[in-house]
């Protein structure tokens, strides 16, 4: 029978806080308070400081199957990095135990296990050597180290010269090539630019499939962590709260911790009653149930209600759809999407409407919904609202080669209709 190649027991890694609550002395106040009152001087150094006992890790306990790729996953301060720098062997824990049976080959840091002044080549053999690899070891994939970090112009320059991003491509380049059998990685590879996180995802999946080695694997990208790995650990307050397939963590820790920083839904109050309001909108399923968190395979509707006084010539609504983390317009409609004029046909009184947008029109990620309103004439002449953004929704699997989830903007006709 195979033994796990990690086993953790009982886990628990425990830190010593010190709070100083010593005002601020200049020079001359420390030196005046010596010769007036030296013994208080210092006593109040000491009696000043508190202590408290912050527990990074609480009794975990997991198991790794050689092979397997795990997706670690929380938000910061989890216990994320802690729980790293043990099995790496870099801390160790206040209790509990760890069995690793393979050699371990760990990237945590910017220039982990480097020294700056050393050339880049000389760097290799150093940092070889330190993950346990003979001379004829690291001379026989030099080659394939160097021409996967792309630094050949740079490989006789002291690694103090290199930008953080060489930094990484060299040290994940050295740590993925000389054949660890657990490689574990943090979010250090976020520091490089995307065509290198894409090489470097795809070599962990060489790793892991084609080599058979275990990766562990800390990431805030969600859509790498479902595409990379085959099961997954959420961490909380330094506890693992769930276990399972990648796809199943990843659910599980998006509606937990992301649902109430979404604005699925929004009252709109007015001070000033305009002629033509937004007074209410929401994100919800077809069935017109509010939601807020959405597979990519899903069709999102949008529902708006809107107060009319008055008919407006040639007044219609733009709305746009936006990457919330780069403000990047992703997806352009607007009401004349439609034959008719939409707003001329529209009743007086409360109206309301909705907007569908079809499945796998957006890939993985948190989306701004922003709504205007302009006019063929000239809007400035009449009182009509400027909502701007008002709602948030999210799409959390990993569909995005199938849709326009990665830039640009996608002009497309959605479904606007009336609500009979």
């Amino acid at each position: 029978m195979t033994k796990p190649i990690i086993e953790v027991k009982n886990l628990s890694k425990e830190y010593i806080l010190t709070h100083n609550a010593q005002p601020y002395y200049t020079l001359r106040d420390s030196l005046m308070n010596f010769v007036k009152k030296p013994l208080e001087f210092f006593f109040a150094k000491n009696s000043s400081s508190k202590k408290e006992k912050f527990m990074a890790l609480k009794d975990i306990n997991f198991s790794v199957m050689p092979g397997e790729v795990i997706g670690i996953i929380g938000r910061n301060g989890a216990g994320k990095s802690t729980l790293l720098k043990i099995l790496s062997q870099i801390t160790p824990p206040t209790s509990g135990s760890i069995h690793l049976r393979g050699r371990v080959a760990s990237l945590l840091e910017v220039g982990t296990g480097f020294h700056p002044e050393l050339t880049g080549r000389e760097n290799i053999y150093l940092n070889g050597a330190i993950l346990g690899m003979t001379q004829k070891e690291i001379k026989s994939k030099f080659n394939e180290i160097v021409e996967f970090a792309g630094i050949e112009k740079f490989l006789d320059t002291p690694v103090k010269r290199y930008s953080s991003g060489m930094y990484v491509r060299l040290a994940f380049a050295v740590a993925a090539h000389l054949e660890p059998e657990i490689l574990i990685v943090d979010e250090v590879l976020a520091v490089g630019d995307a065509e290198f996180q894409k090489k470097c995802l795809g070599k962990m999946g060489d790793i892991a499939k084609q080599d058979g080695r275990t990766v562990l694997f800390v990431s805030h990208n969600m859509a790498a962590i479902q595409q990379l790995c085959t099961k997954g650990i959420l961490l909380n307050n330094g506890e693992i709260v769930f276990t399972g397939d990648a796809d199943s963590v990843v659910n599980h820790y998006l509606q937990q911790n992301n649902h109430d920083d979404l604005d699925t839904e929004k009252n709109i109050a007015h001070q000033v009653d305009k002629i033509f309001q937004l007074i209410y909108a929401k994100v919800c399923n077809e069935r017109l149930e509010k939601k807020g968190i959405f597979e990519s395979d899903e069709n999102i509707v949008l529902f708006f209600r809107f107060k009319i006084k008055e008919k407006i010539p040639g007044l219609y609504a733009y709305l746009q759809i936006s990457r919330k983390e780069s403000d990047t317009a992703v997806l352009i409609s607007d009401s004349n999407d439609i034959k008719m004029n939409f707003f001329d046909h529209s009743p007086l009184g409360e109206v309301e409407v909705e907007v569908k947008i079809p499945r796998r029109s957006l890939g993985v990620g948190e989306y701004v919904v922003y709504i205007n309103f302009t006019s063929d004439k000239n809007i400035e002449a009449f009182n009509v609202d400027s909502p701007g953004d008002i709602l948030s929704f999210q799409i959390n699997d990993n569909n995005t080669a199938r849709g326009n989830g990665r830039g640009g903007f996608l002009s497309t006709l959605l479904e606007w209709k009336f609500i009979d």
